[in-house]
């Protein structure tokens, strides 16, 4: 039998993150606890019904900075603590505690913006030019002025926060806590399975009969809990249309869209063009993967298996760091000292654990320095994952060094562009340092079956999902676990076509992932990665004056809009050139892919 999955006591503590970047100790987490109630108290009891100047609101806005960084500190702390081990019901017990302390300083500093919606609008501007440190704050107060409801009813809303989040956190309990997988039998022998495993491992086994089986068996068991999850996402999708008409927004979208400061047209054409321009070139890279394994029939769980999973090397961490400080050290010295401390002082948490969240991300709270969570396979993949979460840890270490806590923060619509330049840093010197056909093709299949079939596959496909799911709630109508998965079905079809059988448990695809809890956020990564793809290209051509061009679009962080930032890194996402010049990227990489193919197999024969 397969060896299980360690406890998190049993891991090596080398490969964990190291908290004590934000607190040395408990003491000085309990401290700050204190600190951050008495800074919100003062901050009520000083400004409560007294915003009326320009003066009183710049100064208020002041104090509030430092108790929204204290506020991070405690709950990215508790939160990074949780994610790492979601059996361990100490550090969930402090996470909910921290979020309902939290939730309720808000409340009662919910006075600050129903004050400031009241306020004459050349008042709040005489306020932001006495400190442009709270600029992004001013910017947030006018976008939400029209849809304010009574400061009451503003303020219940507010209490009721962590009561809102709910519906994500049974959806997280049910998925890594409660949800158990069961070892599978394949050739004989018993495999154990786990989330981490199957996204990780089995998704990409290179055997067709154990990858298959293995898919059978996670949708099995993932299958268990379906009714459940859709309750959650109903919940979750209903408050959300609640909202929107109480503020009295035309529609869902318009209401999910507004923070991200684009229009419904920049979401709408994301989301089409895509599935209508890129649906061919991926249908014929799945018929090179069939071509490739021997696979008469391509099905929805071959579609991770690598082009050639014999030649991906196995690579330590220790090996990894060179890559990393090779591709991305164009960024300049500063960006690559942040590189160097990132593995020194343990901001990555490597571990592959029992109760450990899946996937990868970046969290970065302001005033202390980021974290990087992800499981590590020692495989040559994690690299690109790896580079692509210090893309969001080098963004915001840049941007909080040039930023205030108000103006650091950009669009999400945005958000994705950082992370992603650095798979494209990392592809690009690849193919510069090597002249071996199986590494370029190697490199290239990497690029098309992970960095763009995650964004603008996995995730396009789920925000196309999403908008079907976001169409029937504006309608009026709910969604239960048959709908969702007919929905899923669907989009999956419509994508891959004939090309690929979509075989029972595809549909359930939707609970894998946790970006339907986090608004209009799945399309947001092909947002992304379009304009990272063009800024890239650009480096390749311009060398130094666009490398300088992007590390000014990092340092700017929330201060600008999308549109503006994209502008300054050379991109034009007004229209839908940027997106179609990707597309044709992605079709021109697929062409070398089977030319080295066919190349490489005549030189075997």
């Amino acid at each position: 039998m397969a060896e299980k999955m360690p406890k998190r006591s049993e891991v090596e503590k080398s490969l964990t993150w190291d908290l004590t970047g934000i607190f040395k100790d408990e003491k000085s987490f309990k401290d700050t606890c204190d600190k951050y109630v008495s800074i919100g108290e003062g901050i009520e009891r000083d400004f409560k019904s007294k915003l009326k100047g320009a003066k009183e609101i710049s100064d208020c806005l002041d104090r509030l900075r430092e108790l929204e960084m204290l506020g991070g500190w405690l709950e990215n702390y508790s939160y990074l603590d949780a994610e790492v081990d979601l059996t361990n019901m100490k550090a969930q017990e402090r996470l909910e505690n921290i979020s309902n302390r939290i939730s309720a300083m808000e409340s009662r500093l919910s006075f600050i913006e129903a004050e400031l919606m009241e306020a004459p609008e050349e008042v709040l501007m005489e306020a932001a030019r006495e400190n442009s440190e709270n600029l992004g704050y001013f910017r947030f107060v006018l976008r939400k002025k029209p849809y304010r409801l009574h400061p009451e009813a503003e303020r219940v809303l507010s209490a009721l926060s962590t009561t809102f989040e709910a519906p994500y956190r049974v959806y997280n309990m049910s998925k890594l806590a409660d949800l158990a997988f069961e070892d599978f039998k394949a050739k004989g022998e018993d495999h154990a399975l786990s989330f981490a495993s199957f996204e990780g491992e089995w998704e990409y086994e290179k055997d067709t009969e154990l990858r298959r089986e293995a898919f059978k068996a996670f949708s099995k068991d993932l299958a268990r809990y379906r009714n459940t999850m859709a309750t959650a996402y109903q919940a979750h999708v209903t408050r959300e249309k609640t909202l929107s008409d109480l503020r009295g927004f035309e529609s869902v979208f318009e209401s999910l869209l507004m923070d991200q400061e684009v229009t419904l047209d920049l979401y709408n054409r994301q989301i089409d063009t895509i599935m209508e321009h890129l649906a061919p070139h991926m249908r014929r890279y799945a018929k090179l993967l069939g071509k490739i394994h021997g696979i008469d029939r391509m099905t929805f769980a071959d579609l991770k298996v690598d082009v050639d999973p014999d030649f991906e090397p196995e690579i330590s961490i220790e090996e990894t760091q060179d890559y990393i400080f090779q591709s991305l050290g164009i960024m300049g010295e500063d960006y690559q000292a942040m590189l160097q401390r990132a593995f020194d002082e343990r901001w990555i948490d490597f571990a592959m654990n029992e109760g450990k969240s899946t996937g990868a991300f970046c969290s970065t709270p302001y005033g202390s320095h980021p974290f990087v969570l992800l499981s590590w396979t020692d495989k040559m993949r994690d690299v690109f994952t790896l580079a692509h979460e210090l893309g969001h840890a080098g963004h915001f270490h840049l941007a909080h060094r040039n930023q205030s806590i108000f103006n650091s923060e950009p669009s999400l619509y945005f958000i994705e562009a950082p992370s992603t330049m650095n798979e494209m840093l990392l592809t690009n010197h690849l193919m510069k340092t090597t002249d071996d056909k199986r590494m370029k093709r190697w490199v290239l299949s990497s690029m098309v079956s992970k960095t763009y079939y995650h964004n603008f596959v996995t995730h396009l496909l789920e925000a196309h999902f999403q908008r079907e799911v976001y169409r029937i709630i504006d309608d009026g109508g709910s969604v239960n676990a048959e709908v969702l998965d007919r929905l899923k079905r669907e989009t999956l079809q419509k994508f891959w076509g004939e090309e690929v059988e979509i075989i029972p448990g595809a549909e359930l695809t939707w609970m894998r992932q946790p970006h339907y809890y986090m608004g209009l956020y799945p399309y947001t990564y092909s947002a992304g990665l379009t304009i990272s793809t063009e800024a890239s290209q650009r480096i390749l051509r311009e060398g130094e004056a666009a490398i300088e061009d992007w590390r000014n679009v990092l340092m700017a962080g929330g201060t600008k809009k999308p549109v503006e930032l994209a502008r300054m890194a050379g991109v034009d996402i007004t229209t839908e050139r940027p997106l179609l010049n990707t597309i044709s990227y992605i079709g021109r990489m697929i062409d070398e892919i089977e030319k080295l193919t066919d190349e490489l197999e005549n030189e075997i024969h």
